[in-house]
């Protein structure tokens, strides 16, 4: 009793990265389909193990009053049953599959009437960019966000492939170098929600996580002034020295971004990160590659 209360309490220390711990209307619905599923398997996989206990306690060595039918073979009712009930839980499964899916289409804009909030997201080694386009800023391994306003966001990756996500906000989502990814969403509330790379990429993946800071508007406002007044610009320069391999980097801002730079990323006018380096084994060596020579 006592380790199946300390597993309980660990799970809920945890529930600040839950994602059944929903800061936005998209991990909010999110969490309703994860429930809406279990609650139908459910259905079917408790009555199913309720049944082999009955029936491995009806029919024990010692019960004289269980019926032994060596010559049974066949019975409707039990097939009806036996096909229904698995068909009605694959029909279930499937239309809310089918139903969230469209719902929660990731490039489908939330409605609001606040207007969107255009970030764009660039997948590095080992760290995140985030542009902030309408701002003319930038920050590294930390994005701040006004609270209650839905978030146009638009990933890509300058090196290998990656996966966007932020538990409490809702759908992860691919980042893939020469290609820009659409994800909406939204913080309902102030707070800082964790985010992290949901991929495996190389060496530095563990420390591959950033903060959302989300924060009223005014203060959104005041944050964006703040920056544009001070640290490095983000030009074509900064980003090469940026792209090179970098662990647990603490995060900082551009006062300022070159225009279209993202664009250039996507389109590959910028080079690519470095990717993670492959350790050469001895056997692999100058000698090694030699000898297959001749």
């Amino acid at each position: 009793m006592r380790g199946v209360l300390a597993v309980l309490l660990v799970l809920l220390a945890a529930c600040h990265t839950a994602v059944l711990s929903p800061a936005g209307p998209v991990g909010a619905a999110n969490r309703i389909v994860l429930l809406d599923s279990l609650a139908i398997m459910l259905a079917i996989v408790v009555p199913t193990i309720v049944a082999i206990l009955a029936f491995a306690y009806w029919f024990r060595a010692s019960n004289t009053r269980a019926r032994y039918l060596p010559e049974w073979a066949y019975s409707g009712r039990l097939e009806l049953i036996v096909w229904s009930i698995p068909a009605l839980v694959v029909f279930f499964l499937g239309g809310i599959a089918w139903i969230s899916s469209h719902l929660l289409d990731p490039a489908e804009p939330l409605k609001s009437e606040a207007k969107p909030l255009e970030v764009q997201v660039v997948s590095l080694d080992w760290k995140w960019l985030f542009i902030y386009p309408g701002e003319n800023v930038a920050s590294v391994n930390r994005m701040v966000v006004p609270a209650g306003v839905p978030l146009d966001l638009k990933i890509t990756s300058a090196s290998v492939f990656n996966v966007f996500f932020v538990p409490r906000l809702g759908t992860m989502i691919y980042a893939m170098y020469g290609m820009t990814t659409r994800l909406n969403l939204q913080a309902d509330r102030p707070g800082v929600y964790p985010g992290l790379s949901a991929h495996f990429s190389g060496d530095g993946f563990p420390g591959m996580a950033f903060d959302v800071h989300a924060v009223p508007p005014e203060q959104f406002a005041q944050w964006a002034a703040a920056t544009r007044a001070l640290g490095p610009v983000l030009d074509e320069a900064a980003y090469r020295k940026l792209l090179r391999q970098s662990q647990d980097v603490s995060p900082y801002n551009y006062r300022s971004v070159q225009t279209g730079l993202f664009e250039d990323i996507v389109e590959q006018r910028l080079p690519p990160g470095e990717g993670p380096i492959p350790v050469q084994s001895a056997a692999s060596g100058p000698e090694m590659l030699a000898g297959r020579q001749h």
